[in-house]
């Protein structure tokens, strides 16, 4: 038992830390294609790996026709629009601020329970929520406040990173009722593989396949990153650890991703560490911590937990 439990912790760390470099190894590959071809490769190769980890692990089969509208529906909102979304954030916004404004998801999802399920909101969660929005702020201020005073909302890409936190909010929710009827990896390869079918749509109505041949070596090692390790190794490796552990302490472990992405940001794309991202950061994880542990409060559910807040 525990060794099942320590195999689980470093699983669940590997997944952290890979999702949480995701960001980077983001901006590495935008700098070689535009981000509807950086996704539609990315997918490409992780569609195959969880269609391959479906085959070995015999958990592969083909749907009734009646539930294809969800898998279609959960492809287009957390694959298709949730990656356009970041993609496109990572232009202009920095990864390692894009780690930290992704972090406050849980508080996205703790307000769409109250709007959409009629979930009470106690006290202390409404204080987590206010905490995690000052840390927004303080965070997209990289040490200038008197840009938001001025009504100037960090990079253009902080408000499309910041959009991208309450989608994929929408996507866990709605991705609970297929948790119940199908294994996780399952379900992940018709969703991944319908909501790289959309981006298709999308690539060969734009740029086509003629970005290709100009990626380089650098630009295929972060793709080969993003496919292989976030969209395909990360997400069998996570719902492994929820199999063997109680939830919520395998989602205590996404506390780790951006401060991943800040420190991996620094090293490689030498993005400097602002007193406001340390400090705005911090409130953000005091916030969600407060969302996610308030008294009487039993914690995020599995399903919420079980897909990813935010996968970059």
């Amino acid at each position: 038992m525990e060794r099942a439990r320590a195999a689980a912790v470093l699983e669940g760390l590997f997944a952290v830390l890979v999702w949480g470099a995701s960001f980077i190894a983001t901006k590495v590959a935008l700098a070689d294609a535009s981000p509807v071809t950086v996704v539609w490769l990315r997918f490409a190769m992780g569609v195959t790996v969880l269609g391959v980890a479906a085959a070995v692990r015999r958990q592969f089969a083909v749907v009734p026709a009646r539930e294809l509208p969800t898998f279609a529906l959960l492809g287009l909102i957390g694959i298709t629009f949730h990656q356009w979304l970041q993609s496109n954030a990572l232009v202009t916004s920095q990864a390692s601020t894009s780690g930290w404004i992704v972090a406050s998801t849980p508080v996205f999802m703790a307000m769409l329970g109250r709007l959409v399920l009629g979930e009470k909101l106690s006290w202390p969660r409404v204080a987590g929520i206010a905490l995690a929005a000052l840390g927004v702020l303080l965070v997209v201020s990289k040490d200038d406040p008197a840009t938001l005073l001025a009504g100037k909302f960090g990079a253009p890409g902080d408000v499309l990173i910041l959009l991208s936190a309450p989608n994929w909010a929408v996507f866990s929710v709605l991705s609970r009722g297929a948790l119940r009827k199908h294994p996780a990896t399952r379900m992940m390869f018709y969703v991944m593989t319908i909501g790289w079918l959309f981006t298709s749509v999308l690539l060969f109505n734009g740029p086509g396949l003629s970005e290709i041949g100009r990626i380089t070596p650098r630009g295929w090692a972060a793709l080969a990153f993003l496919g292989i390790a976030c969209s395909g190794l990360a997400y069998m490796a996570w719902y492994d650890a929820l199999q063997h552990m109680p939830a919520s302490q395998v989602g205590a472990l996404l506390y780790l991703e951006p401060l991943v992405a800040m420190t991996v940001a620094a090293v490689v794309l030498s993005e400097q560490i602002l007193l406001s991202t340390v400090v705005g950061g911090a409130v953000i994880l005091l916030g969600v911590w407060l969302v996610n542990r308030a008294p009487g409060e039993t914690g995020a559910a599995p399903e919420a937990l079980a897909v990813h807040a935010g996968e970059e």
